[in-house]
């Protein structure tokens, strides 16, 4: 198990390797940060997108939430985490590509299939049902197309947790605008853990093929 002492162990270690060897990079990133891409990936240990995409320090803008999830653009009081650094990376860092990446065996996606914290109040699961919420009407897209909530219907929910967030992210008007002038592009993935392989959602059909 990682308890904190390790981390601190991890940082010599970087510090004194990896640290090094990019000396330059971490000197021009000082003075400030210029991504090309933004990450929306899920806070899932198993999923780091650094990782799987082998980035270097400042590439990669990323934001990471349970199932990977974005809002419906709105502008009611209230803290929004995922829209401000959604306009931070579009209005500010003018990014150019934002990707949208799920995985497999997904906690997050299992709670809105399942409905386990449905009706939760303050108790436990109360913050987890409301977020994976959602997530509602895909949830019941995949629930039509499954009679039963086995592996298939989980891989079903993860896909179609992507294509949500995706549609979420063009209620956005500024990514929408970008996007229709052809200064951003939105991708969406699908990340298998047991595999290790990625699948890229082909925008024009539809479906999620391997890379």
């Amino acid at each position: 198990m990682t308890r904190f002492t390790d981390l601190i162990d991890g940082y010599r270690r970087f510090h004194a390797t990896d640290w090094h060897i990019e000396r330059e990079r971490w000197s021009e990133l000082a003075e400030g940060q210029s991504p090309k891409v933004m990450v929306i990936a899920c806070s899932d240990s198993r999923v780091d997108p650094a990782i799987i995409f082998d980035a270097r320090p400042g590439e990669l803008f990323v934001v990471r939430n349970v199932a990977n999830l974005v809002p419906r653009f709105e502008t009611a009081p209230g803290h929004h985490g995922v829209s401000a650094a959604l306009e931070f990376a579009v209005t500010q860092l003018e990014v150019e590509e934002i990707v949208v990446m799920g995985h497999g065996f997904c906690g997050g996606c299992a709670a809105a299939l399942t409905g386990q914290f449905d009706g939760a109040q303050h108790g436990e699961g109360h913050f987890i049902a409301d977020w994976v919420d959602l997530l509602r009407d895909g949830r019941n897209r995949v629930r039509a197309r499954h009679s039963t909530l086995d592996r298939d219907a989980m891989w079903d929910m993860e896909k179609e947790a992507v294509k949500v967030a995706l549609a979420n992210l063009r209620t956005f008007p500024w990514i929408a605008e970008r996007e229709g002038q052809g200064r951003l592009a939105l991708h969406g993935c699908h990340f298998s853990i047991a595999e290790g392989q990625l699948y890229l959602l082909d925008g024009a059909e539809s479906e999620f093929r391997p890379v």
